[in-house]
């Protein structure tokens, strides 16, 4: 068994291209609308493995209210990222037009993490 997230964001071609950037990704499979501008399904892949599914939100939630009210309600933890320099590039993506919640520090449990609300809604906990 398997299992990995979907986001449904506004401007996913963009969403998925920033993830491809923060996290080293590569789209694997995709979908588009007739219209080409949007994804009705796109999955991300991490070295081979399955990391990823993004879609346009059909009906695009109101996002300021949502950072205001209800973003600490999911959060997609990346750990065993290898490298701070991957935590580092990862936390300099997501927080372009987004919110730093938490810089890059040390916890008892991981020596290198950051947690960022992207310019997206999605909430990330990043780490080595």
């Amino acid at each position: 068994m398997k299992n990995y997230a979907q986001v449904y964001v506004e401007h996913s071609i963009e969403a998925a291209k920033t993830y491809c950037a923060a996290f080293g990704a590569e789209i694997t499979f995709e979908i588009k609308n007739s219209s080409g501008t949007a994804y009705e399904h796109c999955e991300l892949s991490v070295g081979g493995e399955s990391f990823l599914a993004i879609c346009e939100a059909i009906h695009p939630c109101d996002v300021p209210f949502l950072r205001r009210t209800n973003w600490e309600t999911m959060t997609f933890n990346v750990c065993e990222m290898g490298s701070e320099q991957s935590v580092q590039r990862a936390f300099d993506v997501l927080r372009e037009g987004g919110a730093v919640i938490e810089p890059i520090h040390e916890v008892p449990w991981s020596k290198c993490c950051a947690t960022i609300l992207d310019r997206y809604g999605v909430r990330w906990w990043i780490s080595l």
